[in-house]
Parts: C-alpha cells; structure tokens; sequence
C-alpha cells in the first residue's frame, strides 16, 4: 500500500494512520501531536492540532476530502495523497488550535516545571501567534494533591485524556477522570480518592504539559541545568529501564524512558520513580540521547560536541571580500612590539 505525504511516498501496511505513516518519514514531516500517544490504545481525535489535508483519497476514488482530517485516527487508503507542511490551510487551522488551546492556559512558563520539555510550548513556537484577541478572565482552578507523589494544576490541562488512558490501560485500578462538560470540563479523582496505586507516577510522564507534576521534583531544577543518563535496576515490578536526572551528584527525578516523539518506552512502576534516588540503586548506562534542537541539550556534555552549523554555513555563503584601497601613507608606523 503506498501514501504521498508532502510528495514523499511510501509503502506502509494496511490498517496504518496517516500519523503513523509520516512519522516512518521523519520528524519533518510528522503532524505535531497533543493528545495521541501511540503506546495507548484509543488515544488521538481530541485536539485537532494533527488536522493533514488530503488532497487524493486514494487510486479508485482520487478525489479530495472536502475538510481536514485529524492524522493520528485516519487510516490510509492505496494512492491516498497527503499535505502537512505544504499547505497554507493546515497552517492556518493550526493557528486557530493554538490559540484555543491556550484560551485558558496561564503563562507561568517561567515557573512551570515542564518548561523545555513542553509540548503546548513547542507547539505554540513552532504554529503559534504572538498575541491574542481575547480578553475574558481565564478558568482558573486550585492546585490538587492526587496523592502522596502528584499534584494537579488544572490550569495547564488540555483535556487531551492521556492521563485517563493511561489509569485505564497500565494500573489496576483507575479512580481519576474527565468531570463535566464543555468548558467547565476538569480533571479530578472520584470524591477526592488518592491515586497511589503502583503505576500512578505514569500519568506525569504521559502529560504534555505542566498540569500532573511529581511533588518531590518541584521547583527543584530547571531541565536544561540537569544531566540525564539512561539506567536500570533489577525490579520485580517493571522493566527497571529509567533515565535519572543529576543535579551535581544528586539524583533529583527520575523518569520513564521515552522516544523521539517523547512517547514512554516502557512504563515504571513508583518504587523505582520515587523511591531509589541513589545512583548505588542503579547501573549506569551512559548518557541519553538527547536531540539536538532541545533545550536539555544545553549546557552539557562540552561545548565542543555542539557545532554552530548554521552559522558557518551562512557565512561561507554570503561571504564577500572587502576592497578597501583607502590610502594610508599619512599613518603612522606602529611600533613593534618585543
């Protein structure tokens, strides 16, 4: 089965979404996502911002789709042609999902914890506008203990469910969920229950954005003054398989490993979240591998790794020798130094 997507074609097997199918491209072609996650079943459909335009919905039917469809929940036909970067309508309906997702959303990116590893953030930089035309007062809500290890601030939520999911389809039991409608719509736990089953450190993991953060890593560091490393243990419980993140010599957080799509590998269990902080609980691997368009990536592992490749491209480029034939028979002769 083949697909075109920004005039890349590939052959791809049948039952493939489209988001699927642009992510074995690459990342610049891959749709952004805010609410699929590909290692939970039923997640993608909320939030809009992978809407593609399909220009060709296959070899039997070429004919477009007569409006843009989400990427992560459509699944691609035979000959289908798709349009992501390419198209000005995409763009512009990506604006618009920007600026509704950040309707209510504070700008406390200063002293958010997720800032450098938020995908609202990059979603916004790379679609976004820089104003506003709102001027309402914003949903505002009340920080939430969910438990001994997480804290709920609904004020980041993008309702895009992971959380929910991940209650259902990893812990045994699941006691948080979507209350009400509309844009009264919140996260909350079922008459004030805790979460504190064994798995429930995966829901701050899946989240895109600062909304469910780990209460023994707040306010602590910034993420691009942090050094992570990939490590594992011997745990009966999960794979053991983490990345621990040092401050100096001190195991500040330690998280799910996760993709290039920030997708969890393989989820924790709480024992090895929150409770081995010591680098003797571990077995080091090396460093992770961090992309280098991140902000993790800065500030570590020696400036010399890092070459300023754009720069010195447009340098050589638009390099021009000067022609300075100014006379200079008046200066006077600099005195040498010894």
């Amino acid at each position: 089965m083949k697909v075109t997507i920004d005039n890349i074609t590939i052959e791809v097997e049948p039952g493939t979404t489209i988001m699927q199918a642009a992510r074995q491209i690459g990342a610049h072609v891959a749709p952004p996502a805010m609410c699929y996650y590909e290692p939970l079943k039923g997640s993608g459909g909320k939030c809009r911002a992978c809407l593609v335009k399909v220009t060709a919905g296959s070899e039997k039917d070429p004919r477009p789709m007569p409006k843009l469809v989400p990427s992560c929940i459509t699944q691609v036909q035979d000959g289908m042609i798709v349009e992501n970067t390419t198209n000005p309508q995409v763009l512009d309906a990506r604006k618009g999902v920007v600026e509704f997702l950040l309707l209510n959303h504070p700008l406390d990116c200063p002293v958010c914890d997720q800032a450098g590893e938020c995908h609202l953030q990059d979603f916004a930089f790379e679609h976004g506008v820089s104003k506003t035309r709102t001027i309402e007062e914003r949903n505002t809500f009340e920080t939430q203990d969910l438990g001994p290890y997480i804290q709920l601030n609904m004020n980041r939520c993008v309702l895009c469910y992971r959380c929910v999911y991940t209650a259902d389809q990893v812990t045994e039991g699941r006691v948080h969920g979507v209350m009400h409608r509309g844009d009264h719509a919140e996260i909350s736990t079922y008459i004030e229950k805790a979460i504190d089953n064994d798995f429930s450190g995966n829901v701050i993991d899946v989240c895109p954005v600062g909304a469910l953060t780990d209460k023994t890593y707040r306010f602590k560091n910034r993420v691009w003054f942090t050094k992570p490393v990939d490590a594992h243990c011997d745990c009966g419980k999960c794979s053991g398989k983490v990345t621990l993140w040092y401050r100096g010599d001190e195991v500040i957080r330690v998280t799910a490993r996760k993709n290039e799509w920030g997708e969890v590998q393989d989820f924790i269990c709480n024992t090895c979240r929150f409770e081995r902080k010591k680098t003797s609980d571990w077995t080091i691997e090396g460093p992770m591998k961090v992309a280098r368009h991140s902000v993790i990536s800065a500030n570590k592992y020696g400036g010399s790794s890092i070459k300023p490749a754009f720069p010195l491209k447009q340098a050589a480029e638009q390099y021009k020798q000067i022609d300075d034939n100014r006379d200079r028979s008046f200066l006077e002769p600099q005195k040498q130094l010894k």
